[in-house]
């Protein structure tokens, strides 16, 4: 057993690594609770998009709100192992901590390597989805809330609908409309007359753009948090050694 010198020596740093440990639990908890509002925000704003990938695609929202879920959960079992004082929970934080750490280093660094083919991707869906569509299944449904939202029409401009069967027998739809109620049936079959009372502009560029942009906020934000893991893993390991080595109890 150490000498009670050196406990009393050893006492005041351990105190201070659970001080910061605790605090650190605290962020890394709130941390958890972004993510998982991210995911929701993912899921209500971004679910036009998603829905026009394959059904793998859809499942980003769900994986953000899981993580951050699970962020929560283990947030508040840091804070219990700190205050415990127990080496082996404070073990099992770190490996947690280390598992999230490569979790989010790896997904972060797949995006940013396949940016490009999940781009090339959704040209392809967006391009079915139009040439498919048919104003009532879920795609069909997609496109119609991105060129409300975006104030577009059709891939790269409004007179992509002419090779698509819904515009021979119903003509462009509706939602590519700067104002209802001057679209009438007539203008939308004729090319001519819906250019001045549609959007013109494509959507493909603009819809892109609005997701790069957001997946640069989300992989900013995953890619702080997966760095951030670092200094859990250090203040949970120095801990649970300074406990182990000293075998400092909590009284």
């Amino acid at each position: 057993m150490s000498p009670p010198s050196r406990r009393l020596q050893t006492k005041p740093v351990i105190t201070c690594l659970k001080t910061f440990l605790i605090s650190y639990s605290l962020i890394f908890w709130v941390t958890g609770v972004i993510l998982l509002a991210v995911g929701v925000w993912g899921k209500v704003s971004l679910e036009a998009y998603f829905s026009l990938s394959s059904d793998e695609s859809t499942n980003a929202p769900y994986v953000l709100i899981g993580t951050g879920a699970t962020i929560v959960i283990f947030g508040l079992f840091g804070c219990f192992a700190t205050c415990r004082g127990s080496p082996w929970m404070l073990k099992l934080y770190a490996m947690f901590l280390t598992l999230v750490f490569l979790a989010e280093l790896v997904a972060g660094i797949s995006g940013f390597i396949f940016r490009h083919e999940i781009k090339a991707k959704l040209d392809v869906a967006y391009k079915h989805a139009v040439l498919t569509y048919n104003s009532t299944d879920s795609s069909s449904v997609a496109v119609d809330a991105i060129q409300r939202t975006l104030h577009c029409c059709g891939v790269t401009n409004y007179t992509d609908w002419n090779g698509t069967d819904y515009f021979q027998h119903e003509g462009i739809p509706a939602s590519c409309c700067k104002d209802n109620t001057n679209c009438t049936p007539e203008i939308l079959k004729d090319f001519n007359k819906a250019k001045t009372e549609v959007y013109t502009t494509g959507c493909f560029a603009l819809m892109t753009g609005v997701m790069e942009a957001n997946l640069g906020i989300i992989a900013g934000i995953s890619f702080g948090i997966a760095f951030f893991q670092l200094i859990g893993i250090f203040l949970s390991c120095c801990l649970s050694r300074y406990i182990t080595n000293n075998q400092y109890e909590m009284v």
